[in-house]
């Protein structure tokens, strides 16, 4: 009987981990895009002792929590995403069903759901009109969060305990479409921090307004900010990443800022290095005694935290973990750091480091385990001009160099960010499949600092689309090439693409360009906030004070040129990148009487929601880069 009840312990204890496990599975669209599982967001506790994790599982969806010490995860809340926790560490606030909830950590009856009426689960707000980036006051009384609901993107406070109603706190701070960044409470609560344009449509500024008296000023006037602000310990400055409106807007490449709300000034913090946002997304943290400031940095596709005194110095590496983290946070005192990190064969998963440094401790096993997965070779290549350009090359399984094999160069999105060294699920399945393909870092992007980045000023579209070819035509010399070679990217990649075979025609065998701009400054007209302000800085002003220079980065002035044929693929509600982009281009390519072939998706934005229309459009770029890659057209 000993041993029996013993087998029972065993297995009721290993159930749950097994189940929060992700499962293994093969590489396949509908599994990338329906089936994925891993975390993608954790915050530690102010005490540093536990972790709420915003994960996805082969058998759940919600907010888990977790030892930083290690063990069992174990769902708070099914269905929840975005927490941040209380200040004494008690409770965690999330969103969820278009409100916001305050769910106990200590609670019983796991996992907490929305429709079942648990004590421990409070609904703060009830009516359901949406809002982002909550973060509770010092004090735990308050909560101060984003909402759109005012016509702008406007900070709002409610009671924590749902006692009354949310409150407009700032006026007209920032454009309905700009969804960046949060609110940061002053330590003593008496002030928030936000960034706005109020002052100029096309800057992003630091201002300060009086929780009491609603009175806003403006504190920052020469820096973009990259990332939310963020205060000392003790209340006296304020740090964040941003770039200076004097220079080019710099993406992944950043200053550390250090705003002083008394005296009103602002300064760079000194050291030999830059600091990585990562698409506004990641940012900076202070030391539990200020004297220190935490930040990421990106370096040839491979992200890592780094330190530096607060008041600049010689910057220091903390990790060397490789992969690459999405997002990152680090307890009150900054003794401890969690990450949520992937690598070219491990999906996205929380790992703990203590300020002390070593080693980084993995402490989910929540993502999908994909068949076949195999690291890519990092190579250089030569371009066009001499310049060496990275490469990540993905190899098929049993590769015989002395076979011959099609090709692909990948093109990756952003134009000023970079390729990462990460799970890569699309270039892995192109791989399995029998391509070799090749993601370049094309010149422009980050990871190999400044002035690697500053040859895409008022050069996009250009320098970049002949890195690309370049690539191909490497690819074309190696004793493995069938002849044939391929191109595809998404947002800024379908733009590289597009103007890859515009500018050399014979580069490429087939090209996959998706919700790319093809003609900036008709985009300068339609897209985003965010999208115009990018393409401005990027061109060095507008198309009427630049037009030269719009010329430039135009590929549908150079369609008469294009050999290739193109399949191009477009969300009809994308802002970003605007629809009337693929209208555009679809409009030139039939009346060139050019080999393509175009399919767009309605109501779907520039990131696309529904999956299974990312489902389609890859099996369609698999089937195009078939037809003309392997069986050399449809009369083959």
């Amino acid at each position: 009987m000993r041993n029996v009840f013993a087998l029972a312990l065993a297995l009721l204890s290993a159930s749950p981990l097994s189940a929060q496990e992700g499962a293994r599975l093969p590489l396949t669209w509908e599994n990338i895009f329906t089936r994925s599982t891993g975390a993608r967001q954790a915050v530690l506790s102010p005490d540093g002792s536990r972790v709420a994790v915003t994960a996805t599982t082969a058998g759940a969806s919600g907010i888990f929590l977790i030892e930083s010490s290690g063990g069992t995860p174990i769902l708070l809340v099914e269905g929840g995403s975005s927490p941040v926790w209380m200040p004494d560490g008690r409770a965690i606030v999330y969103s969820a069903q278009g409100d916001f909830w305050r769910a106990s950590v200590d609670a019983g009856s796991l996992p907490l759901r929305p429709a079942s009426g648990h004590p421990d689960l409070l609904q703060v707000t009830r009516n359901r009109q949406g809002g982002r980036s909550v973060r509770p006051s010092p004090d735990g009384k308050s909560l101060a969060f984003y909402s759109g609901r005012s016509g702008s993107q406007d900070i709002w406070l409610v009671p924590s305990d749902g006692s009354a109603p949310p409150r407009q706190l700032t006026q007209e701070s920032m454009a309905p479409d700009d969804f960046r960044f949060a609110p940061a409470w002053s330590p003593c609560g008496k002030q928030i921090a936000y960034f706005s344009n109020k002052a100029d449509y096309w800057e992003d500024d630091i201002w300060i307004v009086d929780v009491t008296t609603g009175e806003e000023r403006q504190l920052s006037h020469g820096l973009m900010a990259s990332s939310s602000p963020v205060w000392s310990p003790d209340g006296s400055r304020i740090a964040l990443l941003a770039t200076s409106k004097d220079e080019y807007w710099y993406e992944d490449l950043a200053y550390i800022y250090l705003l002083d709300p008394g005296a009103g000034t602002e300064s760079i913090v000194p050291m030999q290095i830059h600091a990585t946002d990562w698409l506004h997304n990641l940012g900076v943290f202070w030391s539990g005694d200020g004297g220190e400031l935490f930040f990421p940095y990106l370096e040839r596709g491979r992200m890592e935290l780094w330190r530096v005194p607060a008041d600049g110095g010689v910057a220091t590496r903390m990790t060397s973990m490789g992969g690459h983290f999405r997002s990152y946070h680090t307890s009150a005192d900054g003794s401890a750091f969690v990450f949520v990190r992937s690598t070219p064969t491990r999906g996205s998963e929380v790992d703990y480091l203590t300020s002390a440094g070593g080693q980084v401790q993995q402490l989910t096993r929540f993502a999908t385990r994909w068949e076949g997965l195999a690291e890519p070779e990092e190579i250089s290549f030569r371009s066009w001009d001499g310049l060496y350009i990275q490469g990540f090359l993905f190899l098929p399984p049993n590769f015989d160099p002395s076979g011959r094999y099609p090709a692909l160069v990948q093109v990756h999105g952003g134009g000023t960010n970079s390729y990462p060294d990460a799970l890569n699920t699309t270039e892995q399945y192109l791989a399995q499949k029998g391509y070799v393909v090749l993601a370049v870092n094309y010149r422009g992007g980050s990871g190999f600092g400044r002035p690697f980045q500053d040859l895409g000023i008022e050069d996009w579209a250009n320098g970049q689309a002949r890195d690309a070819a370049a690539a191909a035509a490497f690819l074309r010399t190696q004793p493995w090439s069938n002849g044939k070679v391929g191109i595809y990217g998404f947002s800024y990649g379908g733009i590289t693409s597009m103007a890859a075979i515009a500018r050399v025609p014979e580069a490429f065998d087939a090209a996959v360009p998706m919700a790319g701009i093809y003609d900036f400054a008709d985009a300068y007209t339609n897209a985003d906030r965010l999208g115009k302000i990018f393409i401005k800085t990027g061109h060095g002003g507008s198309p009427d004070e630049r037009p030269a220079v719009y010329a430039v980065s135009n590929p549908l002035g150079r369609i008469q040129n294009v050999e290739t044929p193109v399949l191009t693929m477009h969300g009809e509600a994308d802002v970003r990148a605007p629809y009337r982009q693929f209208q555009l281009a679809t409009e030139i390519l039939a009346r060139e009487g050019k080999i393509f072939e175009a399919h767009s998706y309605p109501g779907e934005p520039h990131g696309f929601r529904n999956p299974m229309n990312r489902v389609d459009m890859y099996r369609r770029l698999e089937a195009w880069f078939d037809l003309w890659l392997r069986r050399g057209g449809p009369d083959r």
